[in-house]
């Protein structure tokens, strides 16, 4: 396939065309009927099974999909981000964030170097780091520990980390690295995410990690300067420098913010925010949290994802074939949205974390040519714990549109309850749903089954379930460091597939710079009303009265007033 052919204008994309509508006739209650196609659609790879016997496919739909992959060059796009090709065209830049998890002695290139000896430096420095806050070698300003940590930063910065902390959280291995230290997230510039993350918190045993690549994102440094404040208010402007410390590549900012460069800790253009939980974006407060030696178990379980993927046919490839059954699912079905459904609470940041790695990578208009796609790309990614979406917005899923689900799983409870007298125990329960939800959404329930159980005849349509609705289940063993990162770069690299597949730019983000510009005029706005009086001007009708109406009720607000702080 030529670059400027869409993938679209391809024979295998035609065929998978006119497949679907093969498929269409066939209802799922049929294809759970084949036991052999099922035992196809069943793939185990270190502690993780995956289930895909409940998508609207067959085997046929399978060598279909790979005759698509090959279309695609999906093999050599994989082969040149592991070798460091500047497959993000737009920021000319490699994408880079398996060298974040290699192994020490990996070889990855960037630019004709290996970038895996800097990522190990880092990783270094972050342990020698985190063991000084943790064992109290490294103080505050009083002398005493740092026992909590506020990490401040936004998007990627923030919600990759915040589902790991989360995970990790009910592990007992981590749980018990963990004892008398707190790890919390500061992302939203609204002040109430400030008056929340220092409550309850003393200046003197608070350590705050601010993470800005290029130390200018205007949400992060509003609320950097809010926490600086914090400190020097309470232990005057000198225990800046004991109290922060940055993620960033801007050293000269950094000095100039009042940290010590040398605690500032770095990442790389190669690394795109909503990938970047590897780094010391998140390997940092997740070490000074738990500890290096659990972050690295993490580390080791995304890499052992990244090899697999790198190297496994694509029939027994995860990544690989959860992507080409999104790709099946979008372009074919044209299902909008996808349910990620993890089966335990200590995975309930993991949907919104995947909703920026999808949503922000997929999201496209154009090929990575810039050509207009004629195509929908990307999904609508949303999800839940069980059993808390089953009260939800499972009767949607159920009876309404259609969304396929993501089903995960987990074979052994980070923390098991066993009560005297119970018929199961509490993970059973829940594990009870985890495999009950996926046959009732594919089997569905029927007028004449309905019948049979003597439903009254008015009630027969609303108790019908048409099935046929597609989902898949990934059980993992345990959840453990381990597992979380195998989890996320399995997650990852789907996306990534999804994006190989359809030609586009899964690395770039241009979508979300137009909002920050327009910002960036009502801030100037604000700034000239409050302390000019100047009228509102330059906006169009709507936005001018809402403006002028949220200025004129909000009039009390001082037009230059003196540090104020939230007190919780």
């Amino acid at each position: 396939m030529a670059s400027s052919t869409l993938i679209c204008e391809t024979q295998p994309w035609k065929d998978l065309k006119s497949h679907v509508e093969d498929i269409k006739k066939t209802h799922l209650r049929e294809l759970l009927g084949d036991t052999d196609r099922c035992k196809s659609m069943v793939v185990d790879f270190d502690g993780i099974t995956l289930d895909y016997s409940r998508q609207r496919a067959t085997p046929g739909t399978m060598d279909k999909l790979y005759n698509l992959a090959e279309a695609a060059h999906l093999k050599e796009k994989i082969d040149r981000m592991f070798n460091g090709e500047h497959i993000n065209s737009s920021e000319n830049r490699s994408v880079l964030h398996v060298a974040l998890r290699a192994p020490r002695d990996a070889v990855m290139q960037s630019d004709g170097k290996n970038v895996v000896p800097d990522v190990w430096n880092v990783l270094d420095k972050i342990k020698d780091f985190s063991e000084r806050v943790r064992n109290g070698s490294w103080v505050g300003a009083t002398g005493k520990a740092l026992t909590d940590v506020i990490s401040v930063g936004i998007g990627g910065s923030f919600l990759g980390p915040l589902f790991v902390h989360t995970a990790l959280q009910t592990d007992p291995e981590a749980s018990k690295c963990a004892t008398g230290r707190q790890l919390r997230f500061l992302a939203n510039v609204d002040p109430i995410d400030v008056a929340r993350n220092i409550a309850g918190l003393k200046p003197e045993t608070t350590l705050v990690v601010v993470v800005s690549k290029t130390f200018t994102t205007a949400e992060t440094m509003l609320n950097a300067r809010t926490l600086r404040a914090w400190i020097s208010k309470e232990l005057g402007p000198s225990a800046v420098a004991k109290h922060m410390v940055a993620v960033s590549t801007n050293l000269t900012l950094v000095e100039k913010f009042g940290i010590d460069p040398n605690n500032a800790f770095a990442f790389w253009d190669w690394v795109g925010g909503r990938y970047s939980v590897c780094s010391a974006v998140g390997v940092l407060p997740l070490s000074l949290q738990y500890g290096f030696t659990v972050v690295d178990k993490f580390l080791k379980g995304a890499s052992s994802i990244d090899q697999h993927f790198y190297s496994a046919p694509f029939e027994k490839n995860l990544p690989v074939l959860l992507g080409l059954l999104s790709v099946w699912n979008v372009s074919f079905f044209g299902y909008p949205a996808r349910a990620i459904l993890p089966y335990s609470q200590a995975l309930e940041k993991f949907a919104p974390h995947i909703q920026q790695v999808s949503m922000e990578s997929n999201g496209k208009g154009v090929s990575i040519d810039g050509k207009p796609l004629p195509f929908e790309t990307g999904e609508i990614d949303f999800g839940e714990p069980g059993t808390n979406g089953q009260h939800s917005f499972y009767q949607l899923i159920h009876q309404g549109r259609v969304i396929p689900c993501d089903f995960i799983g987990v074979v052994k409870s980070q923390q098991p309850v066993y009560l005297e007298g119970e018929v199961v125990n509490n993970h059973d329960e829940l594990m009870s749903n985890f495999f009950a939800q996926p046959d009732a959404l594919a089997y569905g329930k029927t007028p004449e089954e309905l019948q049979k159980e003597n439903v009254q005849q008015h009630l027969i349509p609303h108790k019908t379930f048409s099935g046929n609705r597609p989902s898949l289940s990934l059980l993992l063993s345990s959840l453990d460091a381990y597992k979380i990162g195998q989890l996320l770069a399995i997650y990852e690299h789907r996306v990534a597939v999804q994006g190989f597949i359809w030609g586009i730019n899964s690395f770039d983000q241009w979508g979300v710079e137009l909002g920050k510009s327009l910002a960036t005029q009502v801030r100037k706005q604000l700034h000239a009303s409050r302390v000019k009086g100047e009228p509102v001007e330059g906006f169009n009708f709507s936005t001018t009265t809402m403006l002028t109406k949220y200025l004129k009720e909000s009039s009390e607000v001082p037009a230059n007033p003196p540090t104020i702080l939230p007190r919780i």
